[in-house]
């Protein structure tokens, strides 16, 4: 066939051919995800999908064969990944999952090298109009029933604190603080949804009535209500925390909120990232600022939070951090040779 071409003077045509073979093989080549399927895990937070997202947008530059996340909470979560029956979760907090972590198996079946993000915090907060107004500025001065009724939102004469979705480790956490501060009684803990808690904590705040919400940041909440123009963080009478997470929560400041600092990271499966050290570099490499987080929790809770708003959000973050891109998906590359 080559023969038959060449002869009618398309020399110029099969080099061509081959040239694009031969960088098509090389390219392939290139790829050390090529052939490898993945499935990403995910809480029912979508306010977690850009980081899960972006994580799989590496991966797939990498040739891996990316599955849709699939929706589960943190503790089933941790152990699909030790077992295998997931990849990894782009949204492990450490040290507040370490509990879902050792549960797994932790280091013998997990794999959490790298921080996919850093000066993770969280707490209690009020409006500052009624911190000012009062002088309250520690949870503990919540055991004053007079004080405690100001954030009364239901009329049964107990503060209401937005706290955690059932089953997130925050709950263990707020659960413990409110015995360990006297505030049983005082104080009731409302679950449920989260977003749907923290639209009635908004509704409130804009109609000008004290609210008292648990967060973190990472997250949309803190770029709606600004800490120290909107809210205050409000300090704990002393560090208390359930024993697998330590004790002492002050901060480097002398603040003291009452949880640890914290760093996120991508979980994996041991063996996985054994087998697929591209995969491995790209999880310990990539990073996100807290800050790049916030913003586009931000763009979700003014409704930018369809998957096409998310991918764009993605793929503007890549553009926008090219440089570094382009080097994390590098070294990834280079440490499957």
């Amino acid at each position: 066939m080559l023969k038959r071409i060449c002869s009618k003077g398309n020399a110029g045509t099969v080099v061509a051919l081959a040239a694009s073979v031969v960088l098509s093989t090389a390219y392939a080549q290139a790829l050390p995800g090529k052939g490898v399927t993945v499935i990403p895990v995910q809480s029912s937070q979508d306010v977690e999908s850009f980081q899960t997202e972006l994580v799989m947008e590496g991966l797939r530059e990498l040739g891996y064969q990316v599955q849709p996340k699939a929706e589960l909470e943190y503790a089933t979560a941790h152990v699909a990944v030790a077992n295998g029956d997931a990849t990894f979760m782009a949204v492990h907090w450490k040290p507040q999952h370490n509990f879902f972590y050792e549960n797994a198996g932790a280091d013998a079946k997990l794999s959490r090298a790298g921080e996919l993000s850093r000066y993770g915090l969280q707490g209690y907060l009020i409006d500052k109009a009624t911190a000012d107004k009062y002088g309250i500025s520690n949870i503990g001065q919540l055991k004053d029933p007079e004080i405690a009724a100001l954030f009364d939102t239901n009329g049964d004469g107990t503060a209401d604190l937005t706290g955690c979705t059932p089953g997130w480790p925050c709950e263990r956490v707020i659960e413990h603080h409110l015995d360990a501060y006297g505030l049983k009684g005082l104080v009731t803990h409302n679950q449920g949804s989260y977003e749907a808690l923290m639209t009635e904590v908004f509704r409130r705040y804009e109609q000008g009535l004290p609210v008292l919400y648990y967060t973190w940041i990472p997250n949309y909440v803190s770029a709606a209500l600004v800490p120290e123009r909107d809210v205050i963080w409000l300090e704990v009478p002393f560090s208390s925390l359930p024993e697998e997470q330590g004790v002492d929560t002050a901060m480097p400041n002398g603040k003291n909120y009452g949880f640890t600092a914290n760093t996120q990271h991508v979980v994996a499966n041991k063996q996985f990232v054994e087998a697929n050290p591209s995969a491995a570099k790209f999880f310990e490499s990539v990073f996100i600022p807290g800050n790049d987080i916030n913003a586009q929790n931000y763009r979700m809770h003014q409704g930018e939070r369809s998957e096409s708003d998310i991918g764009r959000h993605v793929q503007g973050w890549i553009q926008a951090n090219q440089q570094k891109w382009d080097q994390w998906i590098a070294d990834a590359k280079q440490a499957a040779k």
